[in-house]
């Protein structure tokens, strides 16, 4: 049995600045976990596979393509590939989100 605590995993360096770590990453699928401080976010791109997203805590907003909403915990929000999308904390308090990509992407995102 594999068994990951997110505190343990290292901070993934990302052009996002955020705290974000690789929990998962098989050619099958990814899981990101996504920590955004108030006032942080990602920034808009495009990735070449589906993406959905799970609200572990706090309220962000989630733009998909033209759609944007703020999202409750333990919602999950699909995103499908060659979509932009962006994932603010525009509250006071922090955020977290489970982030899966399925399949392993094989060429990089495309930050917008």
């Amino acid at each position: 049995m594999q068994i990951s605590k997110v505190k343990e995993v290292p901070i993934k360096e990302t052009p996002h600045k955020v705290d974000a770590r690789m929990l998962y990453d098989k050619d099958t699928a990814q899981a990101i976990y996504i920590k955004l401080e108030a006032g942080e976010s990602l920034k808009p791109h495009i990735t070449p596979v589906d993406v959905f997203f799970y609200v572990l805590e706090g309220t962000p907003e989630i733009l998909i393509g033209n759609e944007k909403q703020i999202i409750e915990a333990d919602c999950l929000v699909e995103s499908p590939k060659n979509i932009p999308h962006y994932i603010s904390n525009n509250s006071d308090k922090v955020a977290r989100i489970l982030v899966v990509k399925a399949p392993k992407p094989t060429t990089k995102t495309k930050l917008l």
